[in-house]
């Protein structure tokens, strides 16, 4: 099954966290406890991975499995575990190559920050997940990743990463992004007393490696207890924006067919199979547009449409038609923006063809002496009377989502250029 890398490893800690601590103490007492056969035992200090030479061992990915379940990850499996793993020995080494360290001071804020999420103390989470059976280096090791990869990627892109007032304003005028939607199948497992518990657990395995609609159906009507089993799970098309934002990634790593890994709802076990995933385009009806005229004598001539060809090899926006026009009569340019019912038809046609840099010749003006090099800017989705948001607040969020993508293709880089072999 495809699997989507987990979430940054300072997500944010669910507040129900403390609520399944106890859920999988069981898991965790019969490996403190001694109950664990000794070859079991010895086995959990088997090489899982290599990365550059560093030995990712069975017990860290054990511990980061109880870890993604107490911090309610969306993919809390093995394999999540061990590409996470992965990822932070990466980090941590380019961190180190670059001569960026955590000292202990840093250790200790990080691991507060964290645990004040969960609205806790540092030492009183460290004994709470501890009770979970989360080794204290186990967090740790974890923490730190987090607060090396934040200094690499401050090293690198800090200052780097430029949004001025063109880009938000190019945001605020953007047409409705399209919007995904998902079509589902669910099945709900009561888990409300310890029996009803022990059964969701013990099915789960199978339910998440289901992978035909007709084998999801048949279990949805034996086991779910939601009004949808007469259905065999089915349920109508969900935004994906009003989902959950940690289960939004799960699903999209999904195949249609494939199931997610159980999420763990308040008394309950919840699987969904994906059946479709669709795009939305939103409506969007320009308010206004922005354009420039550059005006060639000679009509529709050879000679007019060979200076317009030398024009548009010389300018990519609007913009670049000032240089163009420097020492020509100053009526030959003319950029303005207008309401849509208030650009002439003609004009208003020739536009509609174009995308904001594209350029139509099609024109001509002064009864066919004058071609019209037409030039789209930009056009608004954003009426007059709309709320400005705050500009710091967009610029900020935009920086963010720069700084994301580019920290997604520097991980990816280190990946790719590194020595990694499985056992």
């Amino acid at each position: 099954m495809s699997r989507k890398t987990p979430p940054d490893r300072l997500t944010r800690v669910s507040d129900t966290m403390l609520t399944r601590l106890f859920r999988i103490a069981a898991l965790a007492a019969s490996l403190l406890a001694g109950t664990v056969p000794l070859a079991c035992a010895q086995n959990l200090f088997a090489p899982r991975a290599h990365v550059n030479g560093s030995v990712i061992t069975q017990f860290e990915v054990q511990q980061r499995q109880i870890m993604f379940e107490l911090f309610n990850a969306p993919d809390n499996s093995d394999e999540a575990a061990l590409d996470a793993l992965i990822n932070e020995r990466l980090q941590v080494a380019e961190a180190r190559r670059l001569g960026l360290g955590i000292t202990e001071a840093e250790l200790l804020e990080g691991m507060s920050e964290f645990a004040s999420r969960a609205n806790l103390g540092r030492e009183e989470f460290v004994a709470q997940i501890g009770r979970a059976g989360v080794d204290v280096e186990s967090y740790e090791d974890f923490v730190r990743a987090g607060l090396a990869w934040r200094k690499v990627l401050a090293d690198r892109f800090q200052g780097r990463i430029i949004v001025d007032s063109d880009d938000t304003d190019r945001a605020l005028n953007s047409p409705p992004a399209p919007k995904l939607r998902v079509l589902l199948n669910e099945l709900i497992i009561p888990a409300n007393t310890p029996d009803r518990a022990a059964r969701a657990e013990s099915l789960a395995p199978y339910i998440s490696s289901i992978t035909s609609f007709a084998e999801f159906r048949a279990a949805a009507r034996q086991y779910s207890a939601t009004a949808s089993r007469d259905r065999g799970g089915a349920i109508d098309w969900l935004d994906l924006e009003n989902l959950p934002p940690q289960l939004r990634g799960v699903l999209l790593a999904l195949k249609p067919g494939e199931v997610t890994q159980p999420v763990r709802l308040p008394n309950a076990l919840a699987f969904f199979q994906l059946r479709e995933v669709d795009e939305v385009v939103q409506p969007a009806t320009p308010v206004s547009v922005e354009y420039a005229t550059f005006l060639i004598p000679g009509g529709k001539s050879e000679l007019g449409y060979q200076q317009a060809a030398q024009i548009r090899a010389s300018v990519d926006t609007c913009d670049d038609l000032y240089t163009v026009a420097r020492g020509s009569n100053p009526e030959q340019l003319e950029r303005e923006t207008r309401p849509i019912g208030q650009v002439p038809s003609d004009v208003a046609f020739e536009l509609a063809k174009l995308d904001p840099g594209e350029v139509s010749t099609n024109l001509t003006r002064a009864g066919g002496q004058t071609l019209v090099f037409l030039m789209l800017c930009e056009r608004s989705y954003r009426s007059q009377d709309a709320e400005t948001p705050d500009p710091e607040r967009l610029r900020s969020a935009l920086v963010n989502r720069q700084a994301n993508a580019a920290a997604d293709v520097y991980l990816s880089d280190l990946r790719a250029n590194a020595t990694i072999r499985y056992e």
